[in-house]
């Protein structure tokens, strides 16, 4: 399945983009998009382990397992005041 995750704030920031497209087996899940972001723009490998991760605009656990045409987005935590 082939996905595409919108990148926000920092993440955007780094990867140098709005989105990636990854491909994932049938049965993947919320922490595949984590490892095969991470292979995609290993910029962005650290960042991941602190981000939400979106799904169809609500956040998702790892665990949470993907279907065609769900709608992803990595979501950096942000700091200020």
């Amino acid at each position: 399945m082939s996905f595409t995750v919108h990148l926000f704030a920092g993440a955007r920031e780094l990867a140098r983009a709005e989105m990636v497209t990854i491909d994932l087996p049938a049965g993947a899940t919320v922490a595949d998009v984590r490892t095969a972001l991470a292979r995609a723009k290993p910029i962005l490998t650290r960042l991941l382990g602190r981000s939400a991760i979106a799904l169809n605009h609500d956040f998702a656990d790892d665990d949470h397992i993907l279907a065609p045409g769900d709608e992803l987005a990595v979501i950096p935590p942000v700091s200020g005041g």
